[in-house]
């Protein structure tokens, strides 16, 4: 794939035309439409669909064609290239298909899924040295991009909202706040943190008095969290380390992790909870923030290569509830006590990152990134945002202790 700053058009240029495929995908795209409340629109004037926000095909052979070649991935690349477009807010025109996404493709044809979905690449196998580079293909893209449309915390997972009005900020350190609360963290607690951000969890944690060691492997983002941290005057109650999870050592009173599992890889979970197991002094607590899906949905998809794998996090794969619950009854001692879902709060908070990257885009094209990048930009955070109001995806906290 060329540079993700300057996704240019020249690869998106190239459409892979079968007239059999691009043939089928018409036919079952019109026929998925039929029971979506979705007005799509040809060139021709011609409109189909049950009715509702209206999504604009502008180029129908390649939009076509681009979903026969593997509709998984073409979708998105079509938006990316141009060849649709939202007449209404994106993220109401994509809402519609992720609540219904289980059941687009008639059942008898979603048995060919393992001849015709692409297979993740060996390559984006989370090991210990290429999950350095999948994470920095993505959290390393920029500071100024992400300070472009993120608040004040600079807190890049799901906030908690009370009302949907709510200042962000304010909604993030309550969710920092309650994953610190199921951890138990208070003065004096030794506390380990697996995935740093860029520090905001970490000072709310030293400010309650807690000795805080932090993991990445994002440079950057150490960087920038050991800076943030210092003029905070935490600096000497942090450490942030450049380290693998499955590099950790020590004992900890508490561990917390927020939205850091989805980047693990299933080959990869039983690695991760036995290293919290490992971590954990008995009595220990920790706080866990993680992105779900429906177990029947994973299951069906846990395979499959992506829009998202591809452009925007590389060797991801999202849990259900029953996955993250089957893997520390299977491999840990752990007891999961607490469980809350904030799905609704992920659809506002993405929907404030989105309004807030378009508003700064400006800005955020002053750091090299082109007018490709910001459409996929914007089609991940609405297709996110969709995810959450269809209710295909959700977000949880679990609470979890080690028994004496």
């Amino acid at each position: 794939m060329t540079d993700i700053r300057t996704s240019s058009l020249s690869e998106l240029a190239v459409v892979r035309h079968s007239p059999a495929r691009a043939w089928a995908a018409e036919r079952l795209f019109r026929l998925s439409a039929r029971g979506v409340p979705v007005t799509v629109t040809l060139p021709s004037g011609e409109r189909f669909g049950a009715g509702g926000p209206e999504l604009r095909i502008e180029r129908p052979h390649a939009f076509f064609s681009r979903l026969g070649a593997d509709a998984k991935i073409g979708f998105g690349e079509s938006y990316l290239a141009g060849d649709w477009s939202a007449e209404d807010d994106l993220a109401d025109v994509l809402t519609p298909f992720a609540a219904r996404i289980a059941t687009l493709v008639p059942a008898p044809l979603q048995a060919l899924r393992r001849f015709v979905d692409a297979r993740k690449p060996a390559s984006e196998r989370n090991t210990v040295v290429n999950a350095r580079g999948n994470i920095s293909r993505h959290y390393d893209l920029s500071d100024e991009l992400f300070a472009g449309f993120l608040d004040e915390t600079m807190t890049y997972s799901s906030a908690w909202f009370e009302r949907e009005t709510e200042d962000l900020a304010v909604a993030q350190r309550r969710k920092i706040d309650a994953i610190l609360d199921l951890a138990g963290v208070r003065e004096g607690t030794s506390l380990l943190e697996i995935g740093t951000g860029w520090g905001e969890l970490a000072l709310r944690a030293a400010r309650r008095g807690a000795l805080v060691t932090t993991l990445t492997i994002s440079a950057e983002q150490q960087t920038l969290a050991r800076k943030r941290l210092a003029e905070a005057g935490a600096g000497d109650r942090v450490e942030v380390v450049l380290r693998d999870y499955r590099e950790a050592v020590g004992r900890y009173d508490a561990i917390v992790s927020v939205e850091m599992i989805e980047a693990v890889g299933e080959e990869y979970w039983p690695a991760y909870v036995t290293t919290l197991d490992r971590l954990l002094v008995p009595g220990g607590r920790i706080g866990l923030q993680a992105i779900t899906m429906p177990h029947d949905r994973m299951l069906a998809t846990r395979r499959s290569y992506t829009w998202i794998h591809k452009y925007i996090f590389p060797g991801g794969q999202l849990m259900s509830v029953e996955a993250f619950e089957q893997a520390v009854r299977r491999y840990t001692g752990l007891r999961i006590r607490e469980r809350r879902s904030l799905g609704e709060s992920y659809a506002h908070t993405l929907r404030r990152w989105r309004t807030r990257f378009l508003d700064a885009w400006p800005q955020i094209a002053e750091a090299g990134f082109d007018d490709t990048f910001r459409r996929m930009w914007e089609f991940y955070l609405a297709y996110s945002e969709a995810g959450f109001r269809g209710e295909y995806l959700d977000v949880h906290q679990f609470g979890l202790v080690k028994p004496h």
